[in-house]
């Protein structure tokens, strides 16, 4: 497993995700949710890997929810940095990644493929993230995961 880590701009949310591919291999996304053209995302996801989401201060964290309200857009409110979502699934908590707000983001090489879940019924978008997303845990009191190694600019 190759760990990546990152977080939010100002450094309030930060997470610790696994992949079971190298970086040039992981497969990215580009939803062509309004959400996510809003804020140029490239997610992806591991359901054979791992991430550990975490916050400094969670009073700090927009759990943004639209459309179906199924999944929580998680938003830094002191930078506006989006880091991902998180659903809740019959295979426990899942989340996708954006790739954005890894510290190694430009080793994810990879162009996004467009993605379009408009269609989809509220049962089918969640049997797909129970079966494709990553499994997450997110420690909700206060962050575990170290600061980066150097400022982020």
């Amino acid at each position: 497993m190759a760990e990546h880590r990152g977080g939010c701009h100002c450094g309030n949310l930060r997470l610790r995700l696994r992949l079971s591919q190298a970086p040039e291999d992981t497969r990215l996304r580009a939803c062509f949710c309004s959400f996510c053209r809003a804020h140029a995302t490239r997610t992806t996801s591991d359901p054979l890997g791992s991430v550990e989401i975490g916050a400094t201060d969670w009073a700090l964290v927009e759990a943004y929810r639209f459309g179906t309200g199924t999944a929580e857009f998680l938003i830094c409110r002191r930078c506006g940095v989006y880091i991902g979502a998180v659903c809740e699934t019959v295979s426990g908590t899942r989340a996708v990644t954006n790739i954005n707000c890894l510290d190694d983001r430009a080793a994810f090489l990879r162009q996004p493929a467009a993605t379009d879940h408009d269609g989809e019924t509220t049962d089918d978008r969640l049997a797909r993230r129970a079966a494709n997303w990553t499994p997450a845990s997110l420690d909700r009191q206060a962050v575990s995961l170290p600061a980066p190694a150097t400022p982020r600019g």
